[in-house]
């Protein structure tokens, strides 16, 4: 008989698509049997999402009947995906499959009706889920997923990606202010990764000057554990962690496409929050951090480069992430006096999307912050630049708003009196 692990069916088509937190797959192989060509598309849309990113995917026609022909002289893949119509058809077909499957492999049934009974009568015979169809990506995205993320792990951590539209824009800055908010004010376990290794500013930002950092997991690609990485962080506060960057130029930091892809699988085991601080730059390894990320803020300053910039990302990463939420953007440094800018309200024009927040510029704080070794909220905890941080980790990290003290009507009078 067929080994399978219960998943509990969810109702919907997805359309949180944008809040819901969905952890990746591992590296599984994934055979679907389609009875119709819109299922097999959605199973192929399904298999260029990012979540299923490791999955090998094979699709095939012909349903129930082509699945029991094709694994009696085949080895049986890690989940097996099959749509079928008929309320009979599914129990029989499944009794034959279960003679020809190997134990442990998870079966995944997509059909068309949507009985109670028939869900528990699928449960009792080890049905891993049951979806119904019409199904969406996300829908198929969300069940293979689902397989194996069981109630009694960590929950997976979310990865939120930083980066500048252009150099000098401050996304470093917002960055660790960011995941300072989250540490402090929302409470979650974070780490910072600074992932620019040669100029990275996540140290002085923090005043830390770690021994290790990400550089020492980088390079070592065949030793990365959950020890091993917890070793490299620098603790900065009870909630928040950094993972340095060496910021320096004793060596050249060229990387392949999947080069962190250990370290932030190990990160998302261990930390329930994830910041990176992704340099400004468009490569393969780059990319792929980004488009991995569950959210994503861009930082850009009011002018015609940062503008075109931030539209070409924010398009070309909308598209990679068709079921994600789309990017979130900032804007920083407003307000520069007699410089030309471009207005908030033409910028969200051009973006077709609105800024998450305009941050004015500031130099005698930023500058007083970045000079100490310390976080905007450090040095002026009720600064409205402070609240624009929070507000980002807010929304970034699904949260509600942080709980602030209630305020009496004599709250004004007291202070005026206080003063004098």
């Amino acid at each position: 008989m067929i080994s399978y692990a219960r998943q509990d069916q969810e109702d919907g088509t997805g359309s949180s698509a944008a809040e819901e937190h969905i952890a990746p797959a591992p590296r599984v192989s994934v055979q679907a049997f389609c009875e119709t060509v819109e299922t097999a598309a959605a199973v192929q849309s399904a298999g260029e999402d990012r979540r299923l990113d490791k999955a090998h995917l094979k699709i095939q026609m012909g349903g129930m009947a082509a699945a029991i022909e094709a694994y009696r002289t085949a080895p049986t893949p890690n989940v097996i995906l099959l749509e079928t119509e008929g309320r009979n058809d599914i129990l029989s077909g499944l009794d034959q499959l279960s003679t020809v499957c190997d134990a442990g492999t998870r079966v995944v049934v997509i059909g068309r009706v949507n009985d109670v009974v028939l869900y528990r009568e699928l449960v009792r015979r080890g049905i891993s889920d049951y979806v119904i169809a019409p199904v969406a990506p996300l829908d198929v995205v969300r069940s293979i997923c689902g397989l194996f993320s069981v109630p009694e792990a960590k929950a997976v951590g979310r990865i939120i990606a930083v980066v500048g539209a252009k150099g000098g824009v401050g996304a470093s800055t917002v960055a660790h202010n960011v995941a300072w908010a989250i540490a402090r004010d929302l409470a979650l376990d974070t780490v910072v990764a600074d992932l620019d290794l040669a100029f990275g500013t996540a140290g002085l930002d923090y005043n830390q000057d770690p021994p290790q950092g990400i550089a020492d997991a980088v390079f070592s690609p065949d030793r990365i554990d959950t020890a091993f990485v917890d070793r490299l962080l620098s603790k900065c506060t009870d909630h928040l962690s950094l993972l340095a960057a060496p910021a320096t130029l004793d060596r050249v930091y060229d990387f392949g496409a999947e080069a962190f892809d250990s370290i932030f699988d190990t990160l998302r085991t261990t930390m329930p929050c994830i910041v990176l601080d992704v340099p400004h730059q468009w490569s393969g390894w780059s990319k792929r951090a980004l488009v991995g990320a569950d959210d994503i803020l861009i930082v850009a300053t009011p002018d015609l480069a940062n503008l075109r910039n931030t539209k070409n990302m924010f398009d070309t990463l909308k598209a990679a992430r068709p079921n994600d939420r789309p990017p979130l953007y900032c804007i920083n440094q407003a307000g520069v006096p007699k410089r030309p800018e471009i207005n908030t309200s033409e910028f969200a024009k051009a973006i077709e999307s609105q800024p998450i927040v305009t941050i004015p510029f500031e130099p005698q704080i930023f500058g007083a912050a970045a000079n100490n070794g310390q976080m905007i909220a450090e040095i002026a905890a009720n600064h409205r630049t402070s609240e624009m941080f929070l507000q980002i980790a807010q929304r970034l990290t699904g949260r509600g708003e942080a709980k602030k003290p209630r305020s009496s009507f004599l709250g004004p009078l007291l202070g005026k009196l206080r003063a004098k």
